[in-house]
């Protein structure tokens, strides 16, 4: 089997790193599916959107002279990426909002633990004692 660029195929992914994910196609090569090519919204932790030996539907991107692979998922549904590969888009829209609220307060936070911390902290202030 000759792997055609755009062509839509069957694989099982057999690694996930913060930047991807492996996947084995039929004829046994290995392709990488980049963290933006899994989903259509911003994909933070790809763990929530797959799993060692999850089967897959993947579209070739690319295939260069030295051997790699470029794969998407989220360019085979018809419905502009919005396929069942997502646990995320199995929410409800109520689930979705809360969920992003809830992320939002937590990058607030971080990033007010941040600043106070350059700023010397909550509630102190460079006093001379005289």
């Amino acid at each position: 089997m000759s792997l055609v660029v755009g062509a839509i195929v069957e694989g099982v992914v057999t690694g996930i790193t913060n930047f991807g994910a492996f996947v084995q196609l039929a004829n046994g090569e290995t392709g990488l599916v980049h963290i933006s090519e899994v989903a259509d919204s911003y994909v933070k932790d790809i763990n929530e959107y797959l799993q060692k030996k999850d089967k897959v539907k993947v579209k070739i991107l690319s295939v260069d002279g030295s051997g790699k692979i470029g794969l998407s998922i989220k360019q085979t549904t018809s419905s502009g990426g919005r396929g069942s590969h997502s646990k995320v888009s199995r929410l409800s829209f109520e689930d979705k909002i809360n969920k992003f609220l809830k992320d939002s307060d937590e990058r607030l936070l971080d990033l007010k633990r941040n600043t106070e911390s350059k700023r010397g902290g909550k509630g102190s202030s460079f006093r001379a004692n005289i």
